[in-house]
């Protein structure tokens, strides 16, 4: 049975949505699922704009046969060849024998590391500033490499002001019927997903994020949705969301909070984490939030890293060594280049107490645009009461840092 939703009078989402997926890229949790979005213009000539992940592909069958309704399929336009979006190619291609591609010239040498039966069909290689018109709507396209991979474009359609926004704007979550963001409560339901969609697949190429920015720039004011290959069209208020990757890609923290991540075998390194949120709260700073490193997934981690201005690393020694879920959390955040953030520390260790030391390096050393607070909370294996001084001036000093004041 098909299942798809009119973006605008001819154009029709034809995606689908899967609940089945524990794990995207099988590698981040996607408890919400995730939706494959496709297009289909009607036109004098007929476009699908990308496909889905194999998964989908019978409802992508469905959408297409349902929507064209005894039309022809003329072009496969493709944006991205990553597999979720690219894997039904093949299928498209046997189903719509006389369909032309078009695409990129480093999508289509991709296409045939994927194995794809192109050479049976007739092939557009589009460049940059080029433009195409399938009757009444010409759309141009904009190279987007690295967004998050080499061939990735962007399709801009002049006529409606469609953007085909390959896996920009995209979020993790299933449509579940509700097509547009302003069907849904985005900023209560949609932003953490969207937050750390961007920040765990993307994060480490910000700098092609802003140059798709730039680029966009002088057309702002002539999008009318944003239609990206995961997560819901943008309609109204675009503004809002192309600020936040704004904010996203340039590494700059969306609040001014703090994000306690603790390591804690026993409890001991938590009860001190929480001794210093509960003063940060009794100071006025209620933005805190805390985290066990080894029961969060580490791209939720990554996700709230992104969102706050301030992060307390609070580890217990291990092996003479920062905890290894700890560790993992810094190298997560040194392979995305995350940065431009004030750090503190609290540390634990019974006999040898080393992981401060070590995290403190590893910031200052490993990491880009970072500052260090100088006060620390050192344990001898508990929170005791004669480390109520140290910790009064941990508190003291990330209010001092959030309030801007100096030294």
């Amino acid at each position: 049975m098909y299942n798809i939703r009119k973006v605008t009078d001819d154009l029709f989402w034809v995606g689908a949505n899967d609940h089945r997926l524990a794990l995207f890229e099988n590698c981040f949790p996607i408890p919400r699922g995730v939706s494959y979005n496709a297009y289909v213009l009607l036109d004098e000539k007929t476009v699908l704009f990308d496909t889905v992940d194999w998964a989908g592909c019978r409802q992508l069958l469905e959408n297409l046969e349902y929507v064209l309704d005894g039309r022809p399929l003329d072009y496969l336009l493709v944006n991205h060849l990553e597999p979720d979006h690219a894997a039904s190619i093949d299928i498209i291609l046997k189903t719509y024998p006389d369909v032309k591609i078009i695409t990129n010239e480093k999508a289509f040498l991709l296409m045939r590391q994927f194995g794809f039966s192109i050479d049976e069909h007739e092939q557009i290689t589009v460049a940059e500033g080029d433009t195409f018109s399938f009757g009444t709507h010409t759309v141009t396209f904009v190279a987007a490499p690295m967004v998050h991979w080499p061939e990735a474009m962007v399709t801009f359609d002049t006529t409606n002001g469609a953007l085909f926004s390959a896996d920009a704007f995209g979020t993790f979550g299933a449509l579940d019927g509700k097509l547009f963001a302003d069907e849904v409560d985005f900023d209560r339901d949609w932003l953490d997903d969207a937050r750390r969609y961007l920040v765990n697949i993307v994060g480490k190429y910000g700098p092609h994020i802003q140059l798709l920015l730039k680029k966009a720039g002088p057309i702002l004011g002539d999008i009318k949705y944003i239609c990206p290959l995961h997560g819901p069209v943008w309609r109204e208020n675009l503004m809002y969301f192309i600020e936040k990757y704004d904010t996203w890609s340039k590494y700059l923290p969306e609040k001014k909070g703090v994000l306690i991540v603790y390591a804690s075998m026993y409890g001991n390194t938590e009860n001190a984490a929480q001794a210093l949120a509960g003063r940060l709260c009794e100071k006025g700073m209620t933005d805190v939030a805390i985290y066990d490193v080894s029961s969060t997934d580490v791209s939720q981690l990554i996700s709230e890293a992104w969102k706050y201005s301030h992060i307390v690393l609070a580890s217990v020694t291990y092996n003479l060594g920062i905890y290894p879920a700890m560790h993992n959390f810094l190298m997560d955040m040194k392979a995305l280049n995350f940065q431009k953030r004030t750090f503190a520390i609290i540390e634990n260790g019974s006999w040898a107490c080393r992981s401060g030391d070590l995290m403190s390096a590893f910031i200052e050393d490993e990491m880009k645009y970072m500052d260090l607070l100088n006060e620390r909370v050192s344990l001898a294996s508990s929170l005791g009461a004669g480390k109520a001084g140290e910790l009064e001036a941990l508190a003291n000093a990330l209010i001092d840092s959030l309030e801007g004041k100096e030294d």
